[in-house]
């Protein structure tokens, strides 16, 4: 057991280490190719982060262990709002009144509920996949298409006040991305690190979990939605910490809806296009319905510009805590 359990806990950390590096591998060579930072903003980087959580439910799904896949985002979905945006709020106020944060939130909610609609009639297949992913590319244009209003509008403010507020916008989609390669060999070496790292971590992460499942008595779900949903969640979670601690937590919830969106339209229907996904009993009982309300919970916070404190970000932790007891009390129930 205990290999099962460094095997679960090493690939876990592969996975996080192997996004990082492909991410800033792929955004050193876009920048050496000339590629706008707005198209690198919405597509390597967003599809980098999301590596992990791809990674792992495509492999989970591939052998059979379709609780994982599906529990992996369901779990990083929940994770995201009540732990991602909660634990900063105990260091830092943040601020959830981003602009566009509720229209995006709201897209968000919708597609939810699609997702949910199709979990109703297992397993998500090809045509359901394609779905998904027509519903992101959906997202992507409408994402670039306000982007570009939001600079031209900048642009045109800045051409009468100061130039150096166009400068600013141009680099704001890659704020997060910190040590980019120089150089474009350098760069090359990181995405194959990634390219390398990324199924091997998924590979030990699936094989420690699954052993580990069945040694505890609970479903490969229960492991999908607690233990690997909170470890692919790592990342997202580091970096609205450290945003908290350096005073920029307004970025958060933005950060947070589009993770929640990239994990229903690109991890899962990338995956259903592969292979079906069976998706568990447990999980239409309980855990649809708290991503869902984790959904809902996100647009009002948005719509209504709250600005979270200790207190809030104390019940939202304590929340995902008792949603974290719950599943592992229904999964030994069963």
């Amino acid at each position: 057991m205990l290999f099962d359990y460094l095997s679960l806990a090493g690939g876990l950390v592969a996975l996080i280490i192997a996004g990082d590096v492909l991410v800033r591998g792929s955004v050193g060579v876009a920048q050496r190719l000339g590629i706008p930072n707005l198209v690198i903003g919405l597509t390597i980087v967003a599809f980098g982060t999301s590596a992990p959580e791809l990674v792992i439910s495509l492999k989970a799904a591939l052998d059979n262990a379709s609780g994982i896949a599906i529990g992996n985002v369901v779990g990083s979905n929940i994770a995201n709002v009540l732990l991602v945006l909660g634990m900063p709020a105990l260091i830092a106020a943040t601020p959830c009144g981003e602009q566009g944060a509720t229209r995006t939130a709201l897209f968000m909610v919708g597609v939810t509920l699609v997702f949910i609609a199709l979990c109703f009639f297992s397993p998500i297949g090809l045509w359901s996949g394609i779905l998904l992913l027509a519903l992101l590319a959906v997202f992507l244009g409408g994402s670039t298409i306000a982007a570009r209003r939001h600079r031209k509008d900048l642009k045109a403010a800045a051409a009468g006040a100061d130039v150096t507020a166009e400068v600013m916008d141009n680099d704001d989609e890659l704020d997060d991305v910190d040590d980019v390669p120089d150089s474009i060999w350098v760069a090359l070496i990181y995405i194959g690190l990634g390219l390398v790292g990324l199924p091997l971590g998924a590979h030990f992460t699936i094989s420690g979990a699954t052993t580990i499942a069945t040694a505890w008595g609970v479903s490969d779900a229960v492991i999908g939605l607690t233990v690997i949903a909170l470890g692919t969640s790592l990342p997202e979670l580091a970096t609205t910490v450290m945003a908290a601690i350096r005073q920029h937590g307004a970025v958060a919830i933005g950060n947070v809806i589009g993770s929640n969106i990239f994990n229903l339209l690109a991890i899962i229907g990338i995956t259903a296009v592969v292979v079906p996904i069976d998706v568990p009993q447990e999980v239409l009982k309980l855990d649809i319905w708290v991503m869902l309300a984790c959904a809902v919970l996100l647009t009002a916070l948005a719509g209504f510009k709250v600005c979270l404190g200790r207190i809030s970000g104390f019940v939202m932790t304590a929340a995902y805590g008792l949603y974290i007891a719950s599943v592992y009390m229904l999964g030994y129930a069963g």
